[in-house]
């Protein structure tokens, strides 16, 4: 449940907000001598100002495959070359597509919360399957059910609290 929880913050730092964060560019993968290549293994990438990545290029030959693998992921960002720094200025918001961001984070917090859940039942058909095959007595099974009910109701208000705070960071203007 703890990793379900962990994934989720890891992909709602993925999704763009007003602020520039260099895990906004994690997903994205440069042509690397022929192989794709995670961008963070070939260049550093750096916040430059609140709207504004810096990408250094470990090796200048990438500079413009690192443009052309930004320009084509789904961000809509459009990077600017300065030699051996390459920018890219991230574009204000606008209300409506503020309003598609937090309908995509409510779904990605839902997919969370269907992960906790199916473990939560895999956990419960376990006790049910040592409770049948009597390794476990009726009030053991009861008890652990309940801890698991509980384990659960924890890690989902997690994930509640995760979609609040990237709500509210949404919002912002």
């Amino acid at each position: 449940m703890q990793k379900s929880v962990a994934a989720l913050g890891s992909q709602l730092s993925k999704i763009r907000t007003g602020r520039a964060h260099p895990a906004l560019l994690d997903g994205i993968m440069v042509s690397y001598y022929g192989s794709p290549t995670p961008l963070n293994q070939v260049a550093n990438v750096t916040i430059e100002d609140s709207r504004t990545l810096a990408i250094g290029v470990f090796d200048k030959s990438l500079a413009q495959a690192v443009e052309k693998a930004i320009m084509a992921s789904d961000l809509g960002l459009n990077p600017m070359s300065a030699g051996s720094v390459i920018r890219v200025p991230l574009p204000a918001l606008t209300e409506e597509r503020r309003k598609n961001l937090i309908k995509i984070v409510r779904g990605e917090v839902e997919g969370g919360r269907v992960a906790v859940r199916n473990i939560r039942r895999d956990a419960n058909g376990d006790f049910k399957n040592l409770l049948k095959d009597k390794d476990i007595s009726e009030d053991e099974a009861r008890q652990a059910e309940e801890a698991i009910q509980k384990m659960t109701d924890k890690f989902i208000k997690e994930m509640d609290t995760q979609l609040a705070a990237k709500e509210a960071e949404l919002m912002e203007i």
